[in-house]
């Protein structure tokens, strides 16, 4: 397209956009003749990812903004069809609120019911909403753990769980059939859902987990500036633990997100206060939700008697699923499934076939890994995402920071009455299965088009070696591998039970390489889990470097 293209769109913009700052700034850049600035906003337009819409906010369909919210809420009326029923839930970043409004203006004026949270209340209640309400489907205002000027919008479907296809293509075309917003109809009959309606029974329900009966625990937590803060600490308390001990300057939601760079546990940085806190207060664990609360993290006393005198250190989220995998198939019986993605640990496939389950690898994205199969009573991801289930099955049916949280407090409680750690049941998976240590290497470019050239350059020049490993056998993931449908990713597995995978993020300007390497644990005289790590570490750095050289970015 040309800049006279871009100009003509951005004009046809302006005259139907309902947002008095989005007019602003587009007028503006039309005003300076940015024309670079016009192609970033109009020559795409978001698409559902891994995690639904998910963008800049700003003017224009490649951003988003309240006319792509319109846009969205139309699409979705026109599949779901008059007389459905859409549950609505929005955290505290800038515009959720409105976003959810918008929605429910666009779905009534459609002929749909709709229900919005009272509150900014987490995604995984929402999620759980869908199902308690028997909903037709149900969206979530949110960028989870991504920069303060995005925002994003995740559909549910009536099974609670994220869409997956063909449902998300029917909407998006849906969508583009979509004419001017500002010709939709609009309504102002939705319901309110109060506190009481729908956060309550969903505390109810994972406090219905299997919790063991261990309480003595303490706990600092941080909702790094978003909206889990209040249900975390109610369910906590609704199950008998002490309230956790909350970070002070992280405690209320702050869609600016002023103390950390990124949102995100993960990220360098973003743990600090929390740790400092433990350290403060020697807590016996550190627990932390993302801004809209559907991952957790945990940290671990690097002491050995369980005080925080020593420090702490972050646990990977594999190292969480792995103990979380154990405990809930200790706790459960009959014929059970648990799942994860093909980026996380191999771990879960050995556990699983100790305890009897079966076990399924799905695609990156907690959608796919809820769909697995029947008999699901536990899912996982790498990122920090766990679903965490029962002889009843799961309370949700997507990430659930707030039960994965309550299950780890479980686990540290009853280790702390036997006088171990959460360290120590590490240790013990380790001894009985191998050291399944894990590690990431995340480029983030500002230029898109530099993923998909690396990309290319590994398909036609995969790498023989990497750190000295034979690469034994390179998987195409867009051709569809082992019953997967197809996606953008490679897959290398090396000699000596190592593996790599690499994909571009579908939630930000990210590509991501998800290494592991299995180590086996001698004998205590001969350093024992302490010189696995220690090898595993040398391996992983090793791996690390050589794909960043052949990735060439």
């Amino acid at each position: 397209m040309t800049s006279t293209d871009f100009v003509r769109q951005a004009r046809e913009w302006l005259a139907q956009d309902p947002d008095p700052r989005t007019r602003a700034e587009l007028e503006d850049v039309l005003a300076r003749g940015d024309d670079a600035e016009l192609a970033a906003r109009f020559a795409a337009k978001l698409e559902f990812g891994t995690a639904g819409l998910r963008g800049e906010l700003g003017a224009g369909p490649n951003r988003m903004n309240r006319i792509t919210v319109m846009r969205a809420a139309a699409g979705l009326a026109r599949v779901l069809g008059p007389g459905r029923h859409v549950v609505i839930g929005f955290d505290a970043r800038h515009n959720s609120d409105v976003f959810a409004a918008d929605t429910a203006a666009v779905l009534t004026g459609a002929g749909l019911r709709a229900s919005v949270m009272g509150g900014r209340w987490p995604t995984p209640v929402l999620a759980f909403a869908v199902r308690h309400l028997g909903a037709d489907a149900g969206v979530m205002v949110t960028a989870s753990h991504n920069p303060p000027r995005d925002n994003g919008y995740k559909v549910y479907w009536a099974d609670g769980g994220q869409i997956v296809p063909p449902i998300d293509g029917e909407i998006s075309a849906a969508i583009d059939a979509v004419g001017r917003v500002d010709e939709l109809p609009l309504g102002d009959d939705w319901v309110t859902l109060k506190y009481q309606d729908i956060v309550e029974p969903y505390l109810d329900a994972v406090t219905a987990l299997p919790l063991g009966d261990a309480r003595e625990l303490s706990i600092a937590y941080t909702p790094l500036h978003g909206v889990g803060g209040e249900v975390l600490t109610n369910a906590m308390v609704k199950a008998g633990f002490p309230a956790p001990v909350t970070a002070p300057a992280q405690a209320e939601p702050d869609p600016d997100f002023p103390t950390v760079a990124f949102p995100n546990p993960e990220e360098p940085g973003a743990m600090d206060l929390a740790l400092d806190l433990a350290v403060q207060t020697g807590a016996d664990i550190v627990l932390a939700n993302d801004p809209d609360a559907d991952r957790c993290a945990v940290g671990v006393p690097l002491s050995g008697d369980g005080a925080g005198g020593g420090g702490y250190r972050m646990l990977t989220g594999d190292e969480v699923g792995g103990l979380l995998a154990e405990y809930v198939l200790a706790h459960t019986t009959g014929d059970r499934l648990v799942a994860t993605s093909i980026v996380s640990s191999t771990l879960l496939g050995r556990i699983a076939e100790e305890y009897g389950a079966r076990h399924a690898e799905t695609l990156t994205g907690f959608k796919w890994i809820m769909k697995a199969g029947p008999g699901l009573v536990f899912g996982y991801e790498e990122a920090l995402g766990y679903s965490v289930g029962s002889d009843s099955g799961l309370p949700v049916y997507d990430k659930d920071g707030i039960g994965a949280a309550l299950t780890v407090a479980a686990m540290a409680a009853q280790a702390k009455r036997e006088g171990r750690t959460l360290a120590d049941l590490l240790d013990d998976q380790a001894r009985r299965h191998g050291l399944h240590a894990t590690a990431q290497l995340s480029v983030r470019v500002d230029d898109l088009s530099l993923i998909t050239r690396a990309m290319a350059r590994l398909r036609a020049e995969p790498p023989v070696t990497l750190a000295g490993r034979a690469v034994e056998s390179a998987d195409d993931l867009s051709a569809g591998v082992a019953g997967l449908p197809p996606t953008d990713g490679l897959r290398y597995r090396l000699a000596g039970q190592a593996r790599v995978v690499v994909r571009p993020s579908g939630t930000e300007p990210k590509l991501k390489c998800y290494l592991e390497v299995v180590v086996p644990v001698g004998a205590e005289d001969e350093g024992g889990v302490t010189a696995a790590r220690a090898r595993a570490v040398q391996d992983l750095d090793a791996i690390k470097k050589d794909l960043a050289e052949t990735l060439g970015l």
